[in-house]
């Protein structure tokens, strides 16, 4: 406390004596007094003194109020009294008008009295179960003193709030609370809590916080909300950005999907609101944070999908082209959808294929060009237009072929109804607007970046400089605006476009050195000495010289490695050139742009490196420094490895264009034989159809030819035998099928009725083992009788199972008569030459016996029907059987149980009755020893007397 006392007396105008002791005489009141009025009206006072006596309040009384908290619970208004007057000590939050040393030793106060109040982690603890309570007046109170608290000091009240059980939870809970104020101050206490503590942001996350948020934001009416929205989208913030294990739960819970309808913003000529307009902006930041580019590259690309399946980049690019969106909104919204499509090949694809709402209509990326060219647009916008323009092009070989082509002669438009992006960008290299030419010639290396079939094409390119004058090629036109002394940033734009195009180019090395005035002009600007602004431009020209001697070919005789290379040391000198060259890596602007991929500067003097340009220099800065120490042997030796690596290079490369010929003919085989299965399955199909289809037409055949042999008078008898005797076989085949399924059915049920058999007789020998160990016990008449029962059922299921297969033995005899007789039949046909009378005879002959054949294979039908009803009934039978089985296996394992019960029982009686016997006979001994007569008494006598014996033995003993 004494720190704070001299801060006390440090202070101008402190509380009078007068009320120092008031403080105090409140402080004992609540300390030693026993009625709770009398405590409460101490508390309520101190509340009162404590904002302009805020030291003295918080010196004497806070242990009171934290005694009062603890001791206190059941009343509210006294706890909501006391956390009041705690959050007054505790929080800055001080009239607007104070003076800055006033508002320093204000600050330093509060942190010191969150200091005293934390040294206790209890009290954390304390005033977190506090927030359990649902009376306004202690919730509320509790809420803003735990904010003050984390705004104090931050990470220590993190870390006791973290290791608290449920402590995270507890405050959690806030955002479910129905009033509103609560749950306000809830948000805004979860992001103090949440800031830059990751563990407790995972667990916040974990405790359902995004549903929650999104909720709130949808419920506030998304944009046009309040500044909860605004508090909500800065808390979403807290969770996500730097946080892997957040982003991917929010990505895999499908919260990137209700982001769709912040974006749903209609034309608006009337004006935003300032909270619309904030709001807004925080929600593409949030959306920036998922796809940031320093986000591990799996994760920026799930959510890069994840946002064009939706359509959020649909929505976004619909902001983008919409008129009355506010300047600041449209400048983030194209950084947003800058880095949502970086490096995604589907999404530049889309963004590729949007065009603006204009007659006729144009691409978005040439009317977002036209903005970035044009002087009069804001500086933060064009910067925006360069940044979507270089994540359109980043990674993606497909968009800067299709930027280079509208350059070529053969792409553009002749009549000049429609600017090309490529125009655009020649424009605005060439233009006097020396930003312009920064941000075209940056524009058109990102085009170049990594592509080295779009370098060759480049060389192609041919500008008409003035009316008379042949054309030149836009290399050559590049170094003559060098060679002009325009402005720095100008020059070093081309300077930056130049090494980009020229590295890993040799044919584009070649094309510059082609020109004698180009490397004159390099030595010149590097040797002179100049002042400290142009050492940028000289080290940016000696990179490019270094470029051209690591990257030549020595194709043109004049300008080879090595002359280039003596060149540099008669001229300038290696040590000076490395000087020069090391320029750029040293300038204080280089080390900024190094950082993030997005041009952030604050003005345009600032705006002088590219990001992509310093990775380019990194790489190339120690091959060059050690292609000019190189020796001439040293380089013939390189060059012969780079031959044999470039002829190794060649054998690997046609061999792969072998497989890859190789893969396409497997391929095409593949197909080939697909396509054959398939003709061949369906060849097999056609073909069963037609067999099918001859079948129908062999049976439609011999159905007709039978009905001719009916119709036919000379075949009449003939025939008619025949008919006669192909239906009798068609029954008879007919009687065996059914004869051979009722031989099959009285096997299985012969078969079943074994193994119940078996069964029963099993159980029987059980049964009657468990009866005549139980006879000593007990015995059951009811078992008996079932086991009778059940004897006599089956009996009778063995009487009607040999009924059955009598009857069927009797079936087999009268089928194997039925077969005899159909073969007598069969050799009793007549034949030609009999006489007619003879024939009729015996035709009526046949017919009675068919007749009769006919009414016993009906009888022979209703014998099988009645065969199988009564195979059912057998089976309902054995069903039946079966269960009383069952009914009998419990039962015994019930007498089991009571059999091993009553054996344990008798077993008891006779340990207790040998253990008297013991007892008896000791006792006996005793009394003789003792000199009394003892009476042999006969083992039947009463226990009673027994019991008196043992008495009387007991009373002797005790004499």
């Amino acid at each position: 406390m004494n720190f704070l006392r001299g801060v006390m007396g440090g202070q101008s105008a402190g509380p009078q004596h007068t009320e120092a002791e008031t403080i105090q005489k409140l402080c004992d009141r609540v300390a030693s007094s026993t009625l709770l009025d009398d405590r409460r009206n101490a508390v309520r006072a101190l509340k009162s003194l404590s904002k302009k006596y805020r030291l003295e309040v918080g010196i004497q009384a806070m242990e009171h109020l934290i005694h009062v908290l603890q001791t206190d619970r059941s009343d509210s208004e006294i706890i909501a009294y006391a956390l009041d007057t705690l959050y007054n000590i505790i929080s800055n939050d001080e009239e607007e008008e104070i003076e800055e040393n006033s508002a320093r030793q204000t600050e330093d106060l509060g942190s010191q009295f969150t200091e005293i109040f934390i040294k206790q982690p209890e009290n954390v603890t304390l005033l977190l179960s506090l927030l359990e309570e649902f009376d306004f007046h202690v919730r509320w109170p509790g809420v803003r003193l735990l904010t003050s608290l984390l705004k104090q000091l931050g990470p220590p009240v993190q870390q006791i709030i973290l290791v608290s059980p449920m402590g995270v939870s507890r405050l959690m809970d806030l955002l479910a609370d129905s009033r509103e104020i609560i749950r306000n101050d809830g948000v805004l206490l979860l992001q103090a809590l949440t800031r830059s503590n990751g563990a407790i942001q995972k667990i916040v996350a974990f405790e359902n916080a995004f549903e929650r948020l999104l909720d709130i934001i949808t419920d506030e009416g998304n944009s046009d909300g309040g500044i909860v929205v605004e508090d909500c989208l800065i808390l979403l913030q807290n969770l996500l950005k730097n946080n892997n294990s957040n982003q991917n739960f929010f990505k895999e819970g499908s919260y990137i999907q209700r982001m769709k309808p912040w974006f749903e913003v209609a034309d608006e000529n009337s004006g935003w609101s300032a909270q619309k307009v904030t709001n807004l902006h925080l929600m593409l930041q949030l959306v920036r944070v998922l796809v940031s580019p320093t986000n591990p590259p799996g994760a920026t690309s799930s959510c890069q999908k994840a946002m064009f399946q939706c359509g959020l980049l649909q929505q976004l690019c619909t902001i983008l082209m919409a008129t009355g969106i506010p300047a600041d909104i449209l400048t983030e919204t194209i950084n947003t959808v800058s880095e949502v499509i970086r490096g995604c090949q589907v999404n530049q694809d889309y963004f590729a294929s949007v065009n603006a709402p204009s007659n006729p209509p144009r691409p978005a990326i040439v009317v977002l060009l036209m903005s970035m060219v044009n002087e009069r647009q804001p500086f933060v916008l064009r910067c925006a237009v360069l940044y979507c323009f270089q994540c359109f092009l980043y990674k993606n070989q497909k968009g800067q072929g299709e930027i280079v082509a509208t350059l070529l002669p053969s792409t553009i438009d002749a009549t000049g109804n429609s600017v090309s992006a490529g125009q655009l960008l020649c424009g605005g290299l060439f233009s006097t607007d020396s930003l312009s030419n920064w941000c075209a010639a940056v524009a058109l290396a990102h085009a170049l970046q990594g592509n080295a079939t779009q370098k060759e094409q480049l060389l192609r390119v041919q500008l008409a400089t003035s009316i008379g004058n042949p054309p030149v090629s836009l290399l050559q036109q590049c170094t003559n605006i060098l060679s002009q002394g325009s402005k720095i940033q100008t020059r070093v734009g081309l300077l930056m476009l130049l090494c980009t195009w020229l590295s890993s180019c040799p044919i584009a090395v070649t094309h510059f050195l082609h020109n004698s005035a180009n490397v004159p002009f390099l030595t010149g600007q590097i040797a002179e000495n100049l002042g400290e602004e142009e050492q940028l431009v000289q080290g940016l020209c000696a990179l490019l010289l270094g470029i051209s001697i690591y990257f030549n070919d020595n194709s043109l005789e004049n300008y080879m490695k090595e002359k280039l290379k003596q060149l540099i040391e008669k001229r300038i000198g290696k040590e000076n050139f490395i000087e020069k060259l090391g320029f750029i890596s040293k300038h204080e602007l280089y080390s900024r742009a190094s950082q993030k991929p997005q041009p952030n500067f604050p003005s345009p003097e600032y705006m002088i490196f590219d990001h992509e340009f310093t990775k380019l220099v990194k790489e190339l800065e120690g091959v060059i420094t050690k292609a000019i120490y190189k020796s001439s042997e040293e380089d013939k030796k390189e060059e012969e490895v780079k031959k044999t690596l470039e002829q190794h290079d060649n054998i690997v490369t046609h061999y792969k264009n072998m497989i890859r010929e190789q893969d396409l003919q497997l391929e095409e085989l593949k197909q080939q034989v697909s396509t054959l299965k398939c003709q061949n399955e369906q060849l097999q199909t056609a073909v069963t159809q037609q067999v099918s289809q001859i079948q129908q037409h062999k049976d439609q055949y011999n159905l007709l030819k039978v009905q001719l042999g009916k119709d036919s008078h000379h075949q009449g008898s003939h025939s008619e035998g025949a008919q006669v005797n192909g239906i009798q076989l068609e029954e008879v085949s007919r009687l065996r099928e059914e004869v051979e399924e009722l031989k099959s059915h009285q096997g299985l049920l012969q078969s079943q009725l074994a193994e119940k058999d078996s069964l029963i007789e099993n159980l029987k020998s059980s049964q009657a083992s468990a009866l005549n160990e139980q006879a000593s016990v007990t015995a059951s008449p009811r078992d008996s009788e079932q086991v009778v029962e059940l004897k006599q059922e089956l009996t009778a299921l063995k009487s009607q199972l040999n009924s059955q297969a009598l009857e069927i033995t009797r079936l087999k005899a009268e089928n194997h008569e039925l077969l005899q007789r159909a073969e007598a039949l069969a050799k009793s046909v007549p034949v030609q030459g009999e006489s007619e009378n003879v024939t009729t005879a015996k035709t009526t002959d046949v017919e009675g016996r068919l007749s009769a054949l006919l009414q016993e294979t009906k009888e022979l039908k209703n014998e099988i029907k009645a065969l199988s009803e009564e195979k059912t009934a057998i089976k309902k039978q054995l069903d039946t059987s079966n269960s009383t089985i069952a009914i009998l296996q419990t039962e015994k394992d019930k007498l089991d149980l009571e059999v091993t019960d009553s054996k344990k029982e008798q077993d008891d009686l006779l340990v207790l009755l040998a253990d008297q016997d013991q007892k008896i006979l000791s006792l006996k001994s005793k009394l003789k020893n003792l000199g009394h007569p003892v009476e042999e008494e006969d083992e039947s006598g009463d226990q009673e007397d027994d019991d008196d014996e043992m008495d009387d033995g007991d009373k002797d003993q005790d004499i």
